[in-house]
């Protein structure tokens, strides 16, 4: 290289200079432009790619801002700079301002999930706790909001340094939201989906406040304790299923199960208590088929009346009308937690709907009926 050639170099350098920013990593929303002394030439050339934006920085101040194209830096581009320094025509010196680039393309596959557990009161199953997790996708929406909240003075700033921030953002409203919801805890799991959609519009305003869109939003599951989840299981057959044919079904089973056992006398004897609890709901069974053979040789003779028939109740559930059951059938609701003492009931007889705590007969599903001891001879 000549003489000359080394001049025209030094010169160029001297009175030309371009700004611009390469982003070669796929993690990095702000990156401050390092020039010396912050100092930028007169007519210099911004370059602003695709999927980025320039903002100026006046002391601290936010100026102007650029979009996607190339500029010449001068009074005509510089308008809100221009009026900070109090320049009045074109300035030939070369001037002090802080340059941010920000990407502003879309961050996907974003992280997030509940560190702790959630506690939800369900109506059947009590207090229950639950976790959730999934992905999130964001952009900048408002570049000069995000670097004078968000970013400041850091001169490289990554989305892992406001993920966290983020995170826990979603993690409370999240939990607000699922707490607000009321939903048998069984649909959480089942409708991720309009939970997702929900959970977006409750979060993109705060988004919104540090410049930043909140674009996509997905709950990838909800989980609980596997115990409860059994229980959950347990509850769905036993509501979808004929309560006395599964009671059956069920002794039919363990019978199955006793008679295969070695145990000796021990599953002997569970057999016979078995066999015996059977033949009481075969007799059971039998006995209304009997007492119909008998009724027409009782009519004839001017026997006694039929017998009358079991009491039957009608129970609410959600606000629905449910039976009519049996006695046993309505304990075996209780027991199975499908009602409770405040559940609504009706029979023949009654005026209207009453608590089940409230029908003589049926308090003793709630216990403490035990006689008290004799007296002392």
């Amino acid at each position: 290289m000549g003489i000359f050639d080394k001049i025209k170099e030094k010169l160029s350098h001297e009175f030309i200079d371009i700004i611009e920013w390469l982003d070669y990593t796929d993690d990095t929303i702000c990156h401050r432009f390092e020039r010396y002394q912050n100092e930028i030439k007169n007519n210099a050339k911004l370059i602003v790619r695709e999927g980025q934006t320039a903002v100026f920085i006046n002391e601290g101040q936010l100026a102007d801002v650029f979009g996607p194209g190339t500029y010449t830096l001068n009074t005509k581009n510089l308008p809100i700079l221009t009026t900070l320094k109090g320049w009045k025509y074109s300035f030939d010196s070369p001037f002090k301002a802080e340059v941010y680039f920000v990407n502003t393309h879309l961050f996907t596959d974003e992280k997030w999930g509940t560190k702790n557990p959630i506690t939800l009161n369900d109506e059947r199953f009590g207090l229950v706790e639950i976790r959730a997790f999934g992905t999130y996708a964001f952009k900048i929406s408002d570049p000069g909001k995000f670097i004078i909240d968000i970013v400041g003075t850091d001169n490289n700033f990554t989305n892992y340094e406001i993920n966290e921030h983020l995170k826990s953002l979603i993690a409370t409203r999240f939990t607000d939201t699922v707490g607000e919801a009321n939903l048998p805890i069984e649909l959480y799991a089942a409708n991720t989906t309009e939970l997702s959609d929900t959970c977006r519009e409750v979060m993109k305003p705060e988004f919104q406040t540090v410049g930043i869109s909140l674009e996509k939003f997905y709950i990838e599951n909800v989980s609980m304790p596997e115990d409860l989840k059994k229980e959950i299981f347990e509850y769905s057959r036993i509501d979808k299923l004929d309560l006395d044919k599964l009671t059956k079904f069920k002794t039919a089973k363990a019978i199955e199960a006793a008679a295969q056992n070695e145990g000796g006398t021990a599953g002997a004897g569970m057999g016979m208590g078995m066999g015996f609890v059977l033949a009481q709901q075969m007799g059971g069974m039998m006995q209304p088929q009997m007492q119909q053979q008998a009724m027409p040789q009782q009519q004839a003779v001017g026997g006694p009346p039929p017998v009358p028939q079991a009491v039957q109740y009608y129970y609410a559930v959600d606000g629905n009308q449910r039976g009519p059951v049996g006695f046993e059938q309505l304990r075996s609701l209780f027991a199975g937690r499908t009602v409770n003492k405040d559940t609504l009931v009706w029979k023949a007889g009654m005026r209207s709907w009453q608590p089940l705590q409230e029908v003589e007969e049926l308090k003793a599903f709630l216990g403490g009926n035990t006689p008290p001891p004799l007296p002392n001879s």
